[in-house]
């Protein structure tokens, strides 16, 4: 192979850095090489890291691989002693051209590998400029990273350190470059994102960011936010949701559970009724808006009722996209401490939960049927509606914005026949 290749796993934030990342190994001259964006949200996530490093050297015997990211951050060794790794890179050093010029050679030994600062240490985020964001049709932007909280199932604090900000003239600089390169929809991103300005002069917030980037580029015909946390919604938030079109009317919500005693053992900062309140509440501002959540089954001490209140928060809150994990242990947290469950029992409630969630999802789809959409066309022959539903578009560009009706659905996305464009 020749030049950069990029490996991400995770989320749009590393999607996001991953484009960063070869810009700067690129403006580095770094060459043959492949560069693997590690996550740690979970144990499998870092299992799926180490296979793909193996295989990244089996299929490349001669390129040097350098590995990043979360896990990198928090099991540094663990990827050091691997022999197919030739470097490992913290999250703040795999964002600088330096750290890709002064690598060491081939053969060195495991701590010679090692370019894994103190994250903890790190007090600002620096914007980070791009212009194209490979493989997908809306762009991402970095506004905040770290998370100054601490749930007891979460390692992602170590590995990305505490809450840190954009300043917002950089982000909204950023945002007109990728719409004067043509995106069409924009995703505001970060680690505890609805935290964005706590540490800005005026302590500005996510939804006055969003407010403003709306206002000062009208190019941006879709804005979205990745998943928020509901407590921290703030006026401005709810005000888009209420009187801005071009504010995407789906959220993703980071709910985790939906039982108060599990909740409060996970050290979150909402309950049960904090989060139907909200959800209750944005939909009374905007009747369209779908939602998404991350939810946890198996949590340690969970039991069968408690089990059953978070798949009866899931039906009462309607979530159209349900994003399912499994417990997983991570050395280091309170959680790993708490009595855990039998595996079997975690799996088990997992796929109970994700079965609930399918059966939301075919209730969202049937109710979408009749209804007429804008779309914006993926590179995969699919399109997502403006509350983040799929649908069937094949032989449509890349990029496009398109008006349609929604004839039906095959159980996982719609189907829908174009229709004239009443407004652009």
């Amino acid at each position: 192979m020749s030049g950069v290749e990029v490996i991400t796993f995770g989320c749009r934030l590393n999607t996001y850095e991953s484009e960063v990342m070869k810009a700067q190994a690129e403006k580095a001259g770094l060459n043959n090489a492949i560069l693997v964006n590690t996550c740690a949200v979970t144990g499998e996530a870092v299992r799926q890291a180490r296979q793909a490093i193996r295989r990244a050297r089996r299929d490349n015997p001669h390129a040097r691989i350098i590995v990043t990211g979360c896990a990198a951050q928090t099991e540094k060794e663990t990827f050091a002693e691997m022999a197919e790794v030739d470097a490992v890179l913290g999250n703040e050093e795999k964002l600088a051209s330096a750290s890709y010029r002064s690598l060491p050679d081939f053969g060195v030994s495991a701590d010679e590998k090692l370019r894994v600062n103190d994250i903890m240490s790190v007090k600002a985020t620096a914007p980070q400029m791009v212009r194209h964001i490979d493989g997908h049709v809306r762009a991402f932007i970095q506004v905040q990273n770290g998370c100054d909280h601490r749930c007891t199932f979460c390692i992602i604090p170590y590995g990305r350190g505490n809450s840190r900000s954009v300043p917002m003239g950089a982000v909204v600089d950023q945002a007109r470059k990728l719409a004067d390169s043509g995106y069409r929809e924009i995703v505001l991103t970060g680690v505890d994102a609805t935290s964005y300005g706590g540490d800005l002069p005026g302590a500005p917030t996510l939804g006055l960011l969003a407010k403003t980037l709306l206002k000062q580029l009208p190019d941006i015909r879709r804005l979205r936010l990745s998943s928020i946390d509901s407590i921290e919604a703030d006026a401005h938030l709810m005000d888009l949701i209420a009187d801005e079109p071009r504010f995407m009317p789906h959220l993703h919500l980071s709910l985790q559970h939906g039982d108060d005693m599990i909740l409060k053992r996970m050290k979150r900062r909402h309950s049960r009724a904090d989060a139907l309140r909200f959800i209750e509440e944005a939909r009374r501002l905007r009747p369209e808006m779908s939602f998404g959540a991350d939810m946890i089954a198996g949590f340690p001490t969970e039991t069968e009722e408690m089990f059953g209140n978070a798949v009866r928060l899931a039906e009462e809150a309607d979530i159209a996209h349900l994003h399912v994990f499994p417990y997983s242990q991570r050395p280091g947290t309170p959680a790993a401490r708490m009595p855990q469950l039998d595996r079997s029992l975690v799996k088990d409630r997992a796929a109970r939960l994700r079965a609930a969630g399918h059966r939301l999802h075919l209730s969202h789809l049937d109710r979408m049927v009749g209804t007429r959409q804008w779309l914006l066309v993926e590179n995969n022959g699919l399109a997502h509606t403006e509350n983040f539903t799929l649908v069937a578009a094949p032989g449509l560009r890349p990029g496009e914005l398109v008006p349609a009706t929604i004839t039906g659905h095959n159980g996982k996305h719609l189907d829908m026949q174009l229709t004239a464009a009443a407004a652009a």
